[in-house]
């Protein structure tokens, strides 16, 4: 029993201080509230973000505003085609002391931070863009043989353009893999952007405060983790990614029309964890079968890949996943209860 308190105690805690940053971002980002929560969720969890959506709709002060909310290093990296490795991590230099003797030093990259805003991150050459592979993955940077550790947490925020494609180069499905979320953000209502230009055109300026650090970040990325996943709701997960294999055992006709390649495990791994943010978000230390459904897309919708009969089509990789998610039944047969 006390340690069911406990975790009560902290799940409330946890929604306080979600709150609180929730909070302090919404005095200058008006609306697109599943979209914080999708930011805030990947980075309780620990992992990157990816945010697609048309010029002007703040994707670029959304980061902004919650690098400030947070007491963590920031930096901004604009990416362009002329963009290369070493403007990201950092290069070795020849350096001259008092003495006059010469020797390499390396300078760090704007890399080296906690919260890296790569901002319009499709519009670099994949050899910049793959820089970013271990960095995301493995939170190190590796130069003239030696390995350099990011300060942590660290978290990739990037933003990309789906409209004007002239001059971009698509991410690797690699580097796709590695961001937690795909967010799509889309534009405002009508209240909303009389919201917007009332912030935005009377001269009056809104800074967030600052409420929380990176030690209390990995402090609930361990509660997180904490949180019960039941063996049934654990083969839903797994069954919905197994559902988005072509022609495996548990694809639904769909997935075998019009995907090429399925998720990875990373994308159970997401929805899982994503899941289990929701849970405490609700005031719960377990995962329901609703919490799995609201962050499957998200998770997934970036770690499939439609073939070219849906692409003739029409048929986007959200519309397949919306299906895959009405024909996967909830509880398995062959389980046991």
């Amino acid at each position: 029993m006390n340690d069911e308190l406990k975790f009560q105690k902290q799940a409330e805690e946890f929604r306080e201080r979600y709150k609180s940053i929730k909070d302090e971002v919404g005095k200058v980002i008006v609306g697109h509230d599943e979209i914080v929560h999708g930011v805030l969720t990947c980075m309780m969890i620990g992992g990157h973000c990816l945010l697609e959506g048309a010029p002007g709709l703040g994707k670029t002060l959304l980061v902004r505003t919650l690098a400030q909310a947070l007491n963590l290093d920031f930096s901004r990296i604009q990416f362009t085609p002329d963009l290369m490795p070493a403007d990201i991590l950092g290069t070795n230099m020849i350096v001259e002391d008092q003495d006059g003797r010469r020797a390499f030093e390396f300078q760090k990259g704007p890399i080296f931070t906690q919260i890296c805003l790569a901002d319009e991150i499709n519009r670099a050459t994949p050899k910049t863009q793959s820089a970013m592979l271990e960095t995301m993955q493995e939170g190190t940077v590796t130069v003239g043989g030696h390995r350099y550790t990011l300060k942590q947490p660290f978290f990739v925020l990037a933003t990309q353009n789906p409209i004007e494609q002239e001059g971009t180069y698509p991410l690797p499905e690699a580097q796709l893999d590695r961001f937690l979320f795909k967010l799509v953000v889309g534009y405002s209502n009508r209240e909303e952007l009389a919201t917007i230009l009332d912030r935005t055109t009377k001269g009056v300026s809104v800074s967030p405060e600052r409420v929380m650090d990176g030690d209390e970040i990995i402090k609930w990325q361990g509660l997180i983790r904490d949180v019960i996943l039941a063996n049934h709701l654990r083969d839903y997960i797994v069954r919905l990614t197994l559902a988005t294999h072509p022609e495996g055992s548990h694809a639904v006709e769909i997935t075998n029309q019009y995907l090429r390649w399925g998720s990875s495990p990373r994308g159970a791994q997401t929805v899982a964890l994503a899941a289990k943010v929701r849970a405490l978000l609700e005031g719960r230390f377990n995962v329901s079968f609703e919490d799995i459904r609201r962050v499957y897309l998200p998770a997934l919708r970036h770690r499939v890949i439609p073939n070219f009969e849906a692409q003739a089509e029409g048929v986007t990789s959200d519309q397949i996943l919306l299906e895959v998610l009405d024909r996967v039944p909830r509880k398995a047969d062959d389980l046991p209860e």
